[in-house]
């Protein structure tokens, strides 16, 4: 290990190597050896030690699948399907939006996996902006989404699951607004737990409530089918009475629609977590994303088989409504079902959402601590427990559902710009010249990069709100950090050297630098 040590601190049972550099490094005494150096896993790269304290590979094809597919189907295909019907007025049209809102998932998602395989590097849209287009965008980028949408995300899937968990004991009356808060709370401080504890758990976690969502949905389009051959077709049959074709109706049906697609970028948070990335990657959104669309277009049809236009629209959640037509006394089966699969998607939620902050930190925009691993665990325990954090102070107040509204464009804004990205990334050096294992037509970016822009124009022309005008003044406010603390690098040394060291005495926690070794698939 390079001499660069400075000083020796002790604390109880732990001692705190403070290098020339500012990195804190520990270990915990056990009992037999103060040899520092002989601690391979304590040796931080940035010194130019071989071992490397970081990331591990343990998320397989399986596990990578169920990731995309435990967050893409979270609750909204359980509770509001009502928004597409609600906003293009008729069932034909309706059924459209759902499966050309999973057609673009599929597309957008197939240029993901080429970017993912050009660029192993975790954090999604954050690495490949950064390297596109350079710091500033994709610092404006992981200052909306680490701020606001990841953690607002996960608070609003916690906050359904707390109220399909406490809905078999409350029938017949609402429960109050704060056991539901305190429960929420407790379900993201559980989930972060899960995330922090191991990897494998939570690939684990994710896999089961997977199996458990996709168990539901065959339920409900059992049913359906059952429904159909007993010919209740009355509402299908009105086939596009209604329709509603303005732009900005089109616009907002299909915002209604990839909502309940969100997700299907997810696995790209993960990259360097995922084995064999060049492989597994194409395959698990090759295999995930279709599966979706069928699922949704099969649960659309089976609601519309069973319930009224105006049941559907009058309902909160239309799962429950429809098991109460099919179920019977068996209709409990869905809020359990609701429940089950806001955990999988919350869990899914967490696991991306530390990532994304893990690589922020890592490329200097945003504290370094948050780039650090558990050196016994290899999870990103300080970027999770940050994202539980602010999701906790969104749920106190309590109006959440508001911000994802203001923000919600932005999130197109910025896929956008990804497939951008991918369209510069063919022409600019060094990446021009790299083998590229996956590769999609240039005509597939070129058409997501043409709806984006649509998805985001269209309801600010037809409908504008002052929301807008606050997500842009918020999105432009970041510069205002950028400048001072990502530019000219103005620091707290002392506060951020003491946070830091706290934070590695409390979680057990070490430098991590991006060492990229696709082809080690262990």
């Amino acid at each position: 290990m390079s001499q660069k040590k400075k000083k020796k601190l002790s604390v109880n049972d732990t001692e705190v190597i403070m290098s020339t550099n500012g990195t804190i490094v520990q270990k915990l005494f056990d009992g037999n050896s103060k040899d520092y150096e002989s601690n391979d896993r304590l040796r931080n790269i940035s010194e130019g030690n071989i071992s490397i304290v970081g990331l591990k590979r343990r998320v397989g094809l399986i596990s990578g699948t169920a990731l995309i597919v435990g967050t893409m189907i979270g609750s909204g295909i359980f509770v509001s399907p009502k928004g597409v019907l609600e906003r293009s007025g008729s069932v034909g049209l309706s059924l459209i939006i759902w499966t050309g809102s999973g057609l673009i998932s599929l597309l957008g998602a197939l240029c993901y996996a080429e970017l993912g395989t050009l660029i192993t590097k975790s954090g999604a849209e954050y690495s490949y902006i950064l390297e596109s287009f350079g710091g500033l965008l994709a610092f404006l980028f992981s200052w909306i989404s680490v701020f606001v949408l990841k953690p607002a995300m996960l608070a609003i899937i916690c906050m359904t699951l707390s109220e399909y968990a406490v809905q078999p004991f409350f029938v017949g009356c609402a429960p109050d607004a704060s056991p539901i808060k305190l429960i929420t709370i407790f379900f993201i401080v559980t989930i972060t737990f899960v995330n922090c504890y191991s990897v494998n758990l939570a690939t684990s976690t994710q896999n089961v409530f997977t199996a458990a969502k996709l168990l539901a949905i065959i339920i409900i389009v059992i049913g359906g089918i059952v429904q159909l051959f007993q010919g209740k077709t009355a509402l299908i049959s009105k086939g596009f009475q209604g329709s509603k074709y303005s732009l900005s109706d089109i616009a907002t049906s299909f915002y209604s629609g990839l909502w309940a697609y969100d997700g299907w970028n997810n696995l790209n948070y993960v990259t360097e977590e995922l084995i064999n990335p060049f492989r597994n990657l194409p395959l698990a959104i090759i295999c995930g994303i279709p599966m979706v669309t069928i699922c949704y277009v099969l649960v659309n049809i089976s609601y519309m088989t069973v319930m009224t236009t105006d049941e559907i629209l009058a309902s909160d959640a239309v799962a429950v409504t429809w098991g109460t037509h099919v179920l019977g006394m068996a209709a409990i089966i869905m809020p359990i079902s609701v429940a089950l699969s806001s955990f999988g998607a919350g869990n899914g939620s967490c696991f991306t959402s530390g990532r994304l902050a893990f690589v922020a930190a890592r490329e200097g925009h945003l504290i370094d601590v948050l780039s650090f691993v558990d050196y016994e665990r290899f999870t990103p325990s300080p970027a999770l427990i940050f994202n539980a954090f602010l999701s906790i102070l969104m749920v106190i107040p309590g109006n959440i559902e508001s911000l994802i509204d203001f923000f919600s464009f932005t999130a197109w804004m910025f896929y956008g710009a990804t497939m951008l990205a991918l369209i510069i990334l063919r022409y600019k050096s060094p990446y021009k010249d790299k083998s590229r294992p996956y590769k999609v037509h240039l005509s597939i970016p070129v058409i997501v990069f043409v709806i984006s822009i649509y998805l985001v124009i269209a309801p600010i022309v037809e409908q504008p709100k002052i929301e807008y005008l606050y997500a842009a003044f918020y999105i432009v406010s970041g510069v205002l950090f950028y400048i001072p603390f990502v530019i000219y690098k103005i620091r707290f040394p002392n506060l951020i050297k003491c946070i830091t060291k706290q934070c590695q005495l409390l979680l057990k926690v070490v430098p991590c630098e991006y060492g990229p070794d696709p082809d080690n698939n262990n």
